[in-house]
């Protein structure tokens, strides 16, 4: 390899860069050199219902995490995580268990086997959504907390024999004061917090952001108040009496039995910050004197609806089958999601979804239109590379792509080629035929016909109106595309010769 070719590929392969959020900057990503993959951990659904398309970004915003890791070069073990129980309506142990909501919305009895039953449906669901959305669910590993309440009851038993956590009479609880470093994910400052205002006051613990970490049967979980007395009997047996594990430490025993006592990225949304996240660090630190517990932490965002908080308890929610009914690909939904920035918020509507169809649509129809093949030009490739290895920079990503469609002395074949280049990380399927696709772009933009395939009326105008451009008698060439309008037929000028489109 000449000097010039070995600093035009070291100049392509910019540092892979991630935001962290416990250092509050973007690092160069790496692993120890004794690793052979990179562990990354997705807190994932609670499934007590459908997921609206806000959750359903969590998991394509996870893949396209992953897509970016292999394209440089790594392999990734990826898990994400299926809550089946114990995750309260609010992250900081109060209110009703969801799976119990999900059960009463169903007007399911109160058992167990009907808790699994439901959460199965879907968890089904949301492997179907996401899958329509491409993302791997192959490549990804999806534990339900359910299967690992034994590895959940050894850690918490784990953290009284060390000292962190004590039982009372409604549980076990953690016990925040006992982990100096509790908050340092998000710079929380639970000294200026008042005393309730992040959980509610529970007289029993010994301090007010102490969380639970098992809650028994008949103290609350899952809403088993007086008016619904049949929720104490579900649950689980354990040293400290019949009962549920806490949200909390179903994500940390999971990470410990699938990935290991430290892994290399833990995802999750912005909400989880404060209060989920710096829960797993805390007990998952306590628990293995492994510290720190995952070394890049990356959260997505909200998706906010018409610029209110998308929330399925306010009617204010879109799903995928919405989507769908609406005649709009699930992949236009990935590339709306991709043109804004992880890190950034987005506002949905209908409107947006339209007109990334569009846009999706068209890239779609490019690579399908165009059968040369090429390869991406250096500066170009470069520009791609380098959007999305700086923090995930898909916007940018795709503005490059368009910025090369228009661009002058680029061929059809080399945009083509810097599509499936991009592709790669983006996720949007161009590599394979899409027939639902193909009718979607034929319905929006035409379909396009050969000159063997049109009336020979048709094709007679085409040739002429070729013959008139060759003339330079734009003027009678101008006229005749005209005509072709008029009679349904739309041209399309490339380095290939004219596209006929049908539009009628």
């Amino acid at each position: 390899m000449g000097w010039f070719s070995f600093l035009t590929d070291w100049q392509e392969k910019e540092s892979l860069r991630f935001y962290n959020t416990l250092m509050k900057e973007k690092e160069v990503f790496s692993i120890p050199p004794t690793a052979t993959a990179v562990r990354m951990y997705n807190c994932g659904p609670t499934v007590y219902g459908p997921q609206h398309i806000g959750n359903l970004s969590a998991a394509v915003f996870a893949d396209t995490i992953r897509r970016v890791l292999e394209w440089n070069g790594y392999r990734v073990r990826q898990v994400i995580n299926i809550t089946d129980f114990g995750h309260l309506s609010s992250d900081a142990d109060e209110g009703e268990d969801k799976m119990a909501r999900g059960l009463r919305a169903a007007h399911k009895e109160f058992t167990m086997e009907n808790m699994r039953t439901l959460a199965t449906q879907y968890m089904e669901q949301y492997l179907s959504d996401i899958k329509a959305l491409n993302v791997a669910v192959e490549k990804i590993t999806f534990p339900r907390a359910s299967d690992y309440v034994p590895a959940q009851i050894a850690m918490i038993a784990t953290l009284i024999e060390k000292g962190y956590a004590y039982e009372t009479s409604d549980g076990v609880y953690f016990e925040v004061s006992r982990f100096p470093r509790y908050g340092a994910l998000g710079g929380i400052d639970l000294k200026g917090q008042k005393e309730g205002a992040r959980v509610e006051v529970n007289t029993q613990k010994r301090g007010p952001h102490d969380f639970v970490l098992w809650k028994k049967s008949g103290s609350g979980i899952g809403g088993d108040t007086v008016e619904a007395p049949e929720q104490t009997l579900l649950g689980w047996d354990s040293p400290w009496g019949r009962g549920f594990p806490g949200w909390h430490i179903e994500c940390s025993a999971m990470v410990n039995s699938l990935l290991g006592k430290q892994i290399d990225i833990h995802t999750g949304g912005i909400e989880h910050i404060a209060i989920h996240h710096n829960n797993e660090i805390a007990q998952s630190e306590a628990a293995t004197g492994k510290h720190p517990f995952s070394r890049f932490w990356m959260h997505r965002a909200h998706i906010r609806m018409n610029d209110a908080k998308m929330a399925k308890s306010e009617g204010n929610v879109a799903y995928l089958s919405d989507v769908i009914e609406r005649m709009y690909h699930p992949l236009a939904l990935r590339y709306w999601f991709l043109t804004s920035h992880y890190r950034a918020n987005a506002n949905f509507t209908w409107e947006a979804l339209d007109a990334a169809q569009k846009a999706y649509l068209r890239l779609r129809r490019f690579v399908d239109s165009n059968e040369g093949t090429a390869v991406v030009p250096a500066v170009w490739k470069r520009r791609i590379r380098n959007h999305l290895n700086d923090d995930l920079d898909t916007p940018g990503a795709i503005a490059a792509l368009w910025d090369m469609s228009r661009a002058e002395g680029v061929s059809p074949a080399e945009v083509k080629a810097a599509i499936l280049f991009a592709d790669d990380v983006l996720g949007l399927g161009f590599e394979h035929e899409d027939p639902l696709a193909r009718r979607l772009y034929e319905a929006a933009f035409g379909s396009e016909k050969k000159l063997d395939e049109v009336p020979a009326e048709i094709a007679a105008l085409v040739r002429e109106r070729e013959q008139a451009r060759l003339d330079k008698n734009f003027g009678k060439a101008d006229e005749l595309r005209d005509e072709l309008l008029k009679r349904g037929y739309r041209l399309e000028d490339s380095e290939a010769g004219p596209r006929v489109v049908r539009i009628g």
